[in-house]
């Protein structure tokens, strides 16, 4: 009989973490899987991972990294009773090379050979999960080029994990699914511009190759259309399509992650979001700086949903003791067990919060960082309480810091709160800055297990 309450998950034989958190977290049948990269702890990137400066051209950096990360990924799936099948979900951040520039999309990853290594853990395009890719500035180990973190459904009686394809939508060239449908829940690939082919050995050619879809473009020709907008809709239509074929509609959203590459778009997103969206909106997190996995492509949406029928019914969560969330969301919304929070900074109604930001008169004192760290699990531990959970209950963050300098005033901040025993699946990424609301340096994307009662 699967435990419903939430237990920390200590494989052997992989790297113990530095950091407040554990390699992974059960919940009731859910486990939610650290990020795993290619350090030991011990010496940074482990040797095993490392290409031999005596032989520098007979192996692949990124083919050492993702098989090194993948193989721990595989002991921890296994310590928590889950295997590569029942992933539903797994997010996946490469250091993009030199020369990228801030807030363009492009950033000149090539994923082929990762693809490769997670293929051999998972061959049956059958088993595969929905999936999220992403081009970032820096991780914390030095000379990592990859983090992978996951989630999976260890099945209950009569629950069948189930690859959705939709017939009418372009298919994705990694292979992924395009949605995972098990129980009650949809969990969906993050969704691009894209139709997989752009202008590509086609005559319509616009001044600039692009693999955006050409009914997602504007005519730069012309004094009309606005690009993020027409990127946005397509992929909200794209979305939609797939849901229909797994039985469930963006209707039945409970969070969406949206992958922004200049946050300078947000403006367009926003305007088409809301037309989607005008009342009882999913809980969402908006990650800008992201670098996307098509030439020209703006934004990517990943979103969560329940089914048409599903027995468990989907709850937004507010509470006045926790300021507004930026934009067009709840604070969050609970669904079963499950609770998804908003993305978190420390920022209120009017911008940067004040309770995070150092008196003038006195401007040496005080840690921004710590600061907003306690002020964002504050309003977390709010959040949490009007759900009928707590902070201790947090399974999975993803925190995206727009510099690592003060990493380890916010972490120690962050481990105040969890101790030992209680201390969620964790996943730590450089993107780049400003966030969305200037000033705050850290943006958190979390979910917490609601215990059943």
């Amino acid at each position: 009989m699967i435990k419903a309450e939430k237990q920390e998950v200590w494989p052997s034989g992989i790297p113990v973490p530095l950091m407040p958190y554990a390699p992974a977290v059960k919940a009731g049948n859910w486990v939610f899987v650290a990020g795993q990269t290619a350090g030991d702890f011990k010496t940074g990137l482990a040797p095993e991972a490392r290409v031999d400066p005596a032989m520098p051209f007979s192996s692949h950096p990124l083919s050492l990294q993702s098989r090194y990360a993948l193989t721990n990924l595989g002991k921890t799936l296994e310590a928590a009773g889950a295997s590569w099948d029942d992933v539903v979900r797994i997010y996946q951040w490469f250091v993009a090379p030199e020369g990228w520039e801030q807030g363009t999309s492009w950033s000149g990853c090539n994923i082929t050979r990762y693809l490769e290594e997670l293929y051999k853990c998972i061959p049956s395009e059958s088993k595969r999960a929905a999936s999220t890719g992403m081009g970032i500035r820096e991780l914390l180990v030095k000379g990592t080029i990859l983090e992978v973190n996951m989630i999976a459904v260890i099945p209950e009686e009569g629950q069948v994990k189930q690859v959705i394809s939709c017939a009418d939508v372009p298919k994705p060239l990694a292979g992924y699914a395009e949605a995972i449908k098990i129980g009650d829940w949809v969990f969906y690939a993050g969704e691009l511009s894209s139709d997989w082919a752009g202008d590509w050995g086609r005559a319509e050619y616009y001044g600039e190759r692009s693999a955006v879809a050409l009914e997602a473009r504007s005519n730069p020709n012309l004094w009309y259309g606005i690009n993020i907008r027409k990127q946005t809709d397509y992929q909200l239509k794209t979305l939609q399509r797939i849901a229909e074929a797994a039985g469930s509609s963006l209707k039945n959203m409970v969070k969406a992650t949206v992958y922004l590459a200049d946050p300078n778009d947000y403006v367009g997103f926003e305007e088409v979001w809301q037309s989607w969206f005008p009342k009882d909106p999913p809980a969402r997190t908006i990650i800008p700086y992201c670098g996307l996995g098509g030439r020209g492509c703006l934004v990517e949406i990943a979103p969560k949903t329940l089914i048409n029928n599903a027995k468990i019914k989907k709850e937004t969560i507010e509470t006045t003791k926790a300021p507004k969330p930026f934009g067009h969301a709840p604070q969050a919304v609970k669904a079963g067990d499950l609770l998804f929070l908003s993305g978190q900074m420390a920022c209120d109604e009017n911008g940067l919060a004040k309770e995070v930001q150092r008196n003038p008169a006195y401007p040496y004192y005080g840690s921004p960082h710590k600061m907003q760290m306690d002020y964002m699990l504050k309003n977390t531990a709010a959040i949490c309480e009007a759900a009928g959970t707590s902070l201790d209950n947090i399974v999975s963050r993803q925190a995206f810091h727009t510099s690592f300098e003060h990493f380890y005033e916010s972490i120690t901040a962050w481990g105040n709160h969890f101790p030992p025993g209680k201390r969620p699946a964790s996943t730590t990424i450089k993107i780049g800055g400003p966030l969305l609301v200037p000033g705050c340096e850290i943006l958190l994307d979390m979910i917490a297990y609601v215990p059943p009662k």
